[in-house]
């Protein structure tokens, strides 16, 4: 496979990750990460690193709502919950990333 090929495929696969995520807003971010190590923001700021990385200026809130589609504070208002304490518990029980 040719790396442009390569890139499509990995871009396809990146809208379809974040498309579920901002369809499936009963998930909390908390549970991804207790889960997964990861949630809406991790990606968030993988994607602002990737565009600081090619000379982009993007800024978080820019970057969350490229990922959240709308800006952070009107969902985190639409759909997070206050974590439950058996959450935020798993949560400093989870190892964490370097």
């Amino acid at each position: 496979m040719d790396d442009q090929t390569r890139t499509e495929l990995e871009a396809a696969a990146f809208r379809a990750l974040r498309d579920h995520l901002r369809a499936r807003t009963e998930v909390q971010n908390i549970d991804m990460m207790n889960l997964a190590g990861f949630c809406r923001n991790c990606l968030s700021r993988w994607y602002q690193e990737a565009a600081q990385a090619r000379g982009i200026e993007m800024d978080k809130e820019a970057a969350r709502e490229a990922v959240y589609g709308m800006p952070y504070a009107e969902w985190r208002d639409r759909y997070q919950d206050e974590a439950t304490p058996e959450q935020k518990a798993a949560f400093d029980a989870a190892p964490k990333a370097h």
